[in-house]
């Protein structure tokens, strides 16, 4: 690397940037010869949520959590329905700037308002990308006897994982296909994401669920999801999927909603290996 140059290690891409550089996924950057999140505490949306939402089917359901998204991805989804602020950076959205205090202190006081409240959110952009903001309010969250919860592609290094992991107490991780091409396309690893999946499975706090959008001529054989259903099952046997309906998005217009009918199908295939399968956007 040259002079003053910066490998970032959060996710598979290892960005080599340069001073002042930002990374693929908008939300890191070389400040002064080292990686740093430029995107901490920069908060794009925030929203009381039902947790069905998120979605968790089996974790504290009628409840809500406060969530928060910033920007940045470090994926190219073509359909990402969030690419408002997930495709984006600083100088393209509106934010604003919270701190973790911030964040816990309106998450107290929502709960004390209504109970039904029970902690924040992580998500709509993908989170991971300014990983110590939501390592540093969790903890926080924590200390305030309130819940975590974590919505995310995943694909992130198995030490980002492991810094957050004892914090979440529910995460919903999005596999968005089960081969390894399909994550290349989109910039991603599907090894880095079953890896984190492996990790937060293996956490004995986390409820977890996996949401895996059905995008017609992308991931949508019985093949495939049979693959996919039979490996969670591996992981944990009792884990909980969602098989939801694709509609046209971004960059992804040149073909129609993915045919209820065949999301049925697929949920049938994969209840074939979980006893927890949903289906969504029907």
């Amino acid at each position: 690397m040259r002079e003053g140059a910066a490998r970032c290690e959060a996710c598979p891409r290892g960005c080599e940037l340069q001073r002042g550089a930002v990374g693929a996924c908008r939300a890191r950057a070389n400040v002064d010869g080292s990686v740093a999140p430029v995107g901490y505490g920069r908060v794009t949306s925030i929203a009381v949520d039902p947790v069905e939402k998120k979605p968790l089917a089996r974790w504290k359901p009628g409840h809500t959590v406060l969530s928060l998204g910033s920007y940045g991805c470090n994926l190219r989804c073509p359909w990402c329905q969030n690419h408002s602020i997930s495709q984006v950076g600083a100088d393209d959205v509106p934010w604003r700037e919270l701190s973790p205090q911030d964040v816990a202190d309106l998450a107290v006081r929502l709960h004390g308002e209504d109970p039904r409240m029970v902690g924040v959110a992580y998500t709509y952009n993908e989170p991971l990308v300014a990983w110590e903001f939501v390592r540093d309010c969790s903890q926080l969250v924590h200390d305030a006897g309130l819940a975590n919860v974590l919505v995310s592609a995943g694909c992130v290094s198995a030490e980002v994982v492991r810094a957050v992991a004892p914090l979440v107490d529910a995460a919903n991780i999005d596999l968005k296909a089960f081969r390894e091409d399909t994550y290349r396309r989109i910039g991603g690893s599907l090894q880095t994401v079953q890896e984190t999946i492996r990790l937060l499975a293996d956490e004995p706090a986390c409820h977890l669920e996996v949401t895996t959008l059905v995008v017609p001529g992308v991931n949508d054989t019985d093949d495939e999801m049979d693959q996919l259903s039979a490996w969670l099952a591996s992981m944990d046997p009792d884990i909980t999927l969602h098989v939801s309906r694709f509609f046209p998005n971004w960059r992804m217009r040149d073909r129609g909603p993915t045919p209820v009918r065949r999301v049925y199908e697929l949920a049938d295939v994969a209840r074939a290996y979980l006893p927890h399968v949903y289906t969504g956007n029907c």
